[in-house]
């Protein structure tokens, strides 16, 4: 067998996308559909807005595909996009229950007891209202940080802040959580 054609980078294919290539646009969306809504469901607490929003994401990549940067990360790109949505859609929302408890796409089915099952499910629930009664720039920042694990550097690249100011989001959040859920971690 001989050598495979070696894959082609997210770089690559967008600034493909960006010379006229719309077949690289369907790579993107294979590779980071599931990251993507991934972390639109952690920022917005509902799988369906996350879906939405995930599919809005892809439709303005390729609608300014013209204005993407060649050299510049495709993800930082996406998720600015993103987010910028994600706090659009905060915006216009009037009324949204915390939680939704019917969807919860990281949740195991299969915990050893109803008693464990029970405690674990309260803890995932209250863990997720602390992470969203966190203002949108503390919970974005901590989202990037611990479920995506985005440095410092790209989360400020993500967000449109310094380094610095996102370390000061990070201590914030986590400050805010550990007085939120100090019941739980006695």
């Amino acid at each position: 067998m001989t050598d495979a054609a070696p894959t082609p980078t997210d770089e690559a294919l967008a600034t493909a996308l960006s010379q006229g290539d719309d077949d690289a646009l369907n790579v993107l969306m294979t590779r980071w559909q599931l990251p993507l809504r991934a972390f639109l469901y952690r920022m917005l607490q509902n799988e369906h807005d996350a879906l939405d929003l995930a599919q809005e994401t892809f439709v303005r990549i390729y609608r300014h595909r013209a204005a993407y940067r060649t050299g510049a990360r495709f993800s930082t790109w996406m998720f600015q996009i993103a987010l910028n949505l994600a706090r659009d859609h905060a915006r216009r929302s009037t009324r949204r229950p915390l939680v939704a408890l019917d969807a919860a796409p990281d949740h195991a089915d299969t915990l050893p007891s109803p008693d464990s099952d029970a405690l674990a499910t309260e803890r995932m629930l209250t863990v997720r209202a602390a992470i969203a009664e966190l203002p949108g720039d503390l919970r974005a920042a901590l989202i990037f940080s611990e479920y995506d694990d985005k440095s410092h550097a790209e989360i400020a690249a993500i967000v449109g802040a310094t380094s610095k100011a996102v370390e000061t989001r990070l201590y914030r959040a986590r400050e805010l959580l550990r007085k939120k859920l100090a019941k739980f971690m006695s």
